[in-house]
């Protein structure tokens, strides 16, 4: 592990200086690879479920884990959508001249080695190795034993892309091992290898990370996301939002876990979205005023408000209008993505100022809480953090800044 990130610095110094067109070329052959060895990565990636099946592991698990050819071509798509960003580094974010004459500018830099830590998703390994790439990093990548036959297999594609462009292979490594003591090592920073912890995957990943890291991490615990249905919301507009935000991908952290209605229009709105949940085969859990819209609610209690299911299951709950959702987001939300659907403009405006998470959207679902639908191309996973990373963590985001000053002799009086 010591080595892994001794060969992970060196490369960070050499992407570094690595000018556009050269990670540009890099980003088009590593598409290329994945491309041409799609077989091999669903061959992998085959005997990965079947070792999830033969686990007993849950349906949603096994969907993030799956790779399909469409999946494959989508994650070649991403690399090219990365590549077409503008590159960050050496962007001048401010410069000014002083009194004295010395010129200061601030300039993004790449952040240096990033480490990401995750689970089941290995898309992930391309996405993160694309998005560290653009931003001139390297980055030490430690997917889930689940899904290590498939990290490897896409990574090798990855390494083929750099070699072809000329950069370092050692810029996108995968953890060798599936010792969990690989993981502790990672956290504490490789000997001060690692500049930041990325972590992606379920809460007790997250947790252990946020616990145990001796560096920087951007992440997020929980996504305990909602949907809050005004009074002034078009009803259709409200079933459709509230359906794909639960049901599109029940496994996603940018899922709907709780749906919450206003009482002025509980008596319009309650029933048919209850029902039309139900109906798609997802389990309600509710407050009284729920139970008693649809005889197939069942109670929910004080924890099912702040659970993320990441299945096909949302708590309801009946509010006093906007401030009663903002009110109970702020005290069970995990400050993730949250939504409110309504027509009436300023009740909008109240909720996307007021409710404090890294996502907030009017009129539009929650599963839009990702880099690629950002515009970012992919990302390497959401951050509810308020420091240097909120939201979808894309090429910006990895990345950091440094003071450039010119001066013609100045001395300090």
């Amino acid at each position: 592990m010591a080595d892994l990130g001794r060969r992970a610095r060196a490369a960070a110094h050499v992407l570094a200086l690595a000018p556009t067109p050269q990670k540009d070329r890099a980003l088009a052959a590593m598409a290329k690879a994945i491309r041409d060895r799609s077989a091999a990565i669903l061959a992998a990636n085959a005997e990965d479920m079947a070792a999830a099946r033969q686990s007993g592991v849950a349906a949603s698990f096994l969907d993030r884990l799956e790779l399909t050819p469409a999946r494959i071509a989508a994650m070649a798509d991403g690399l090219d959508v990365v590549r077409g960003l503008h590159d960050p580094v050496g962007t001048v974010l401010e410069h000014w001249t002083r009194p004295n004459g010395m010129a200061i500018e601030r300039v993004r830099v790449p952040i240096g080695v990033i480490g990401v830590i995750y689970e089941s998703r290995p898309n992930v390994t391309a996405d993160a190795g694309a998005l560290a790439l653009k931003a001139g990093n390297a980055v030490i990548l430690r997917g889930g034993s689940d899904s290590f036959r498939s990290t490897r297999a896409i990574q090798g594609a990855l390494a083929a892309g750099l070699a072809e462009a000329g950069l370092p292979e050692d810029a996108i490594q995968v953890v060798p091992t599936q010792d969990r003591a690989a993981v502790g090592l990672l956290l504490q920073g490789l000997d001060g290898a690692v500049d930041v912890i990325v972590p992606r995957g379920g809460k007790g990943l997250v947790a252990r990370v946020q616990a145990e890291a001796r560096v920087p991490v951007f992440a997020h615990l929980d996504g305990v996301n909602h949907v809050y249905v005004d009074a002034a919301a078009d009803l259709d507009m409200a079933k459709s939002i509230v359906l794909n935000a639960k049901m599109r991908r029940t496994g996603v952290c940018g899922a709907a876990e709780t749906l919450l209605v206003d009482r002025a229009a509980a008596a319009t709105h309650l029933r048919p979205l209850v029902a039309m949940l139900l109906d798609a085969g997802c389990a309600v859990r509710g407050d009284e005023a729920v139970r008693a819209a649809d005889p197939r609610v069942t109670p929910a209690s004080e924890d099912d408000w702040v659970t993320e299911y990441l299945d096909a299951i949302i708590a309801v709950k009946v509010v006093d209008g906007v401030e009663g959702a903002i009110a109970h987001i702020e005290r069970h939300g995990s400050h993730h993505t949250d939504a409110i659907v309504t027509a009436d403009a300023h009740t909008a405006e109240t909720f996307l100022r007021e409710v404090d998470s890294a996502i907030v959207l009017h009129n539009a679902s929650t599963q839009f809480a990702d880099g690629g639908e950002f515009g970012f191309g992919a990302e390497i996973g959401i951050a509810t953090g308020k420091l240097h990373a909120r939201g979808p963590v894309g090429v910006d985001q990895l990345t950091t800044f440094k003071y450039r000053v010119r001066g013609t002799g100045q001395t300090r009086p």
